[in-house]
């Protein structure tokens, strides 16, 4: 008898340490700790801020274009058979031979563009490219953020149906019970205990259909988020609140603070600067160059005078070249009519943008007035579900009311509850969707 106590000691003794590692082991996650871990692991934005990093490579690629080049060359040549040239000398014929069997050179080459403005205005475009992957980065930011406070509202709401499908089984048994008992005592029908397992059975199904659905929407907020699926997560209940007013709603927006909009006036930008490349096609360039050489020649193997017999002697230049274009074919002036398209396309672009940042701003709105509207609605019928059901549950203890009836109103309270849950959902919904067309959704994750 000592052993096995001893044994059931131990057995609690283990088991009380490892609860409270099973329960650190599932990780509490309110909202603001699900879009700060989105920030810094989702793929997406992890692959923007590399293109970030590649932007300023990118400039500094354009940059080099207006630095100066320098270049070293070095050869050697055997000449197994020089070769000969015919000379006249006052009428005789004769061959001479020009050069050595071993020529070697070794040199320095050096180009610097004086006025170039195709590499000018390159270098213009390459930072405003710097400027447009940041502002792809913070857009993508704000795609996330709206992701994953969607995906995260869409799992409470699920969570608050399956404790309304919970609460609906545990007093269905109830039920059960009682109509179990009468069945025994002759007081009610076969046919009355099966209707309630049938019902008990429907809900146990569709307490599998939605906890599966929660694995289901857990998985896709943490894929989200960029966290590993296989991690077990808690939301807390307190997130999805209850809702009474509206946000303060103003007429219009400032869409100034649009990161969509700031992107398209960097497009703007970036295409102004390639017509401008385009049009410095027509324009001369001069360059400046400068080379310096040291030969040497033998009959005996040589480099670089290594041979006494070797001769060496060097060589300079210094040159500008300029380039004047004079007729390409209309080439540039079809390029610059693109770049003219291009311009009037973006502006197109721009009208049909702004309308559709407005458009969202004002179904944001109205989403809002409708879904509060819903809200408190819905809260009245529930609560009004929830008296009816009650009563009808007594009337039926009390023989005064049908099981039919009492099914019926359970069936009405469960549909209530869920679509008053529904409605918060839309509600949330829609509020993210009013703060990010002010240009606010950063504000989730403070």
């Amino acid at each position: 008898m000592l052993r096995v106590k001893m044994v059931k000691l131990m057995l609690v003794l283990i088991i009380g340490l490892a609860l409270p590692q099973l329960v650190a082991a599932q990780q509490q996650l309110t909202l603001k700790d699900a879009l700060t871990f989105a920030l810094q692991n989702n793929t997406k934005l992890r692959k923007a801020k590399l293109d970030i990093e590649g932007g300023r490579y990118k400039v500094e690629e354009v940059r080099a274009q207006a630095l100066p080049t320098v270049s070293g060359t070095a050869g050697l040549t055997y000449n197994p058979i020089i070769g000969q040239q015919v000379v006249d000398f006052g009428g005789q014929l004769q061959t001479l031979k020009f050069g050595q069997k071993w020529n070697s050179s070794a040199g320095v080459q050096l180009s610097q563009q004086i006025f170039n403005q195709q590499v000018f205005t390159g270098l213009q475009a390459a930072k405003s490219s710097e400027e447009y992957y940041n502002l792809t980065s913070q857009l993508t930011e704000e795609q996330i953020i709206e992701l994953v406070a969607n995906n995260y509202y869409q799992v409470l709401v699920n969570r608050q149906q399956l404790n309304v499908i919970d609460t609906n089984i545990k007093n269905v048994k109830v039920v059960e019970k009682i109509v179990g008992n009468q069945y025994k005592n002759g007081l009610a029908r076969k046919i009355d205990v099966d209707r309630i397992n049938v019902n008990l059975t429907n809900l146990n199904t569709q307490r599998e259909q939605v906890i599966n659905g929660i694995i289901q929407l857990e998985n896709q907020l943490k894929f989200s988020m960029g966290m590993p699926v296989s991690t077990q997560i808690s939301l807390p209940a307190t997130e999805l609140t209850e809702v009474t007013q509206l946000p303060v709603l103003t007429d219009s927006i400032d869409l100034a603070n649009r990161t969509e909009v700031k992107l398209l006036d960097n497009q703007d930008k970036l295409l102004s600067l390639q017509r401008k490349a385009y049009v410095a096609e027509y324009y001369p360039t001069l360059s400046l160059s400068g080379n310096y050489t040291y030969s040497s020649q033998s009959n005996g193997f040589d480099f670089l005078n290594t041979n006494a017999t070797a001769i060496g002697f060097g060589s300079s230049a210094i040159g500008l070249t300029l380039k004047v274009p004079i007729f390409n074919g209309f080439l540039t002036r079809s390029k610059v009519r693109q770049a003219d398209v291009s311009i009037r396309k973006a502006q197109e672009d721009r009208k049909e943008s702004t309308n559709s940042l407005n458009l969202a701003y004002e179904n944001a709105k109205i989403q809002l007035r409708n879904n509060l509207n819903t809200i408190n609605s819905q809260r009245k019928n529930a609560n009004l579900a929830q008296e009816i059901y009650k009563s009808t549950q007594n009337n039926y203890n009390n023989g005064l009311a049908s099981l039919t009836d009492l099914i019926d109103t359970e069936n009405a309270l469960t549909e209530a509850q869920n679509s008053y849950t529904q409605a918060l959902l839309n509600y949330k919904v829609a509020e993210i969707q009013l703060i990010k067309s002010n240009g606010n959704i950063k504000s989730l994750v403070k």
